[in-house]
């Protein structure tokens, strides 16, 4: 059986990436990464896969006069990589409908909030704020929505009493590290049936 080939969106510093990798090397998940790209030249995403045999490109955003040029060199060369699954690993980039709909229902992404609480960007500033005793993270399907997508799997992360916006992050970034690779395992095993807001695992 034919691994599943994912291609893999990153604007940072590529931790997540780091989890999907080594769950791939464990044998945790029966996948292949086609491609990384990055829209930034500087992520520290390129220079942490540099020395593996895992094709890295940069596409800079700044090379292009529109985001749906932009999208669509990012579509050509996923589709040149004959991607299955996008999985998104701090984009720091808003899709477009355009871009979407090309990949429709085959976008992945993990936000650092239990959704749909604290959607959007500094999820984790917004959870310490607004004075919640659980916060965590959820792998979902991307829609046209900001983080409104089908829901895939979410884990729990306790908000202790001296938290701070780093040591909360840090602690739902271990939790990431599990569970992305856990759900793209569920997708790779075609084990995820999406049905309309729900997505069920078999």
């Amino acid at each position: 059986m034919n691994k599943t080939v994912i291609g893999v969106l990153a604007s940072g510093r590529g931790s997540n990436l780091q989890a999907i990798v080594d769950a791939i090397e464990s044998g945790r998940l029966d996948a292949k990464i086609g491609a990384v790209i990055s829209d930034n030249p500087k992520a520290n995403v390129l220079t942490r896969m540099a020395d593996t045999d895992i094709p890295t490109v940069c596409i800079d955003r700044r090379q292009f006069s529109s985001r749906q040029e932009f999208e669509a060199a990012v579509a050509e060369e996923l589709n040149i990589r004959h991607v299955e699954l996008v999985v998104l690993a701090g984009f720091m980039r808003i899709l477009t409908p355009y871009f979407i709909e090309r990949f429709r229902g085959k976008i992945m992404n993990i936000h650092p909030a239990l959704l749909p609480a604290f959607p959007g960007e500094n999820a984790q500033q917004q959870a310490l704020e607004y004075g919640v005793k659980v916060s965590g993270c959820t792998v979902h399907f991307i829609d046209e929505g900001m983080d409104t997508g089908p829901i895939i799997l979410q884990e729990a992360v306790p908000v202790l009493e001296d938290d701070t916006v780093d040591t909360l992050s840090e602690r739902i970034l271990h939790t990431e590290h599990i569970l992305y690779p856990r759900a793209l395992a569920l997708y790779c095993e075609g084990r995820l049936q999406v049905e309309g807001r729900r997505v069920r695992i078999e």
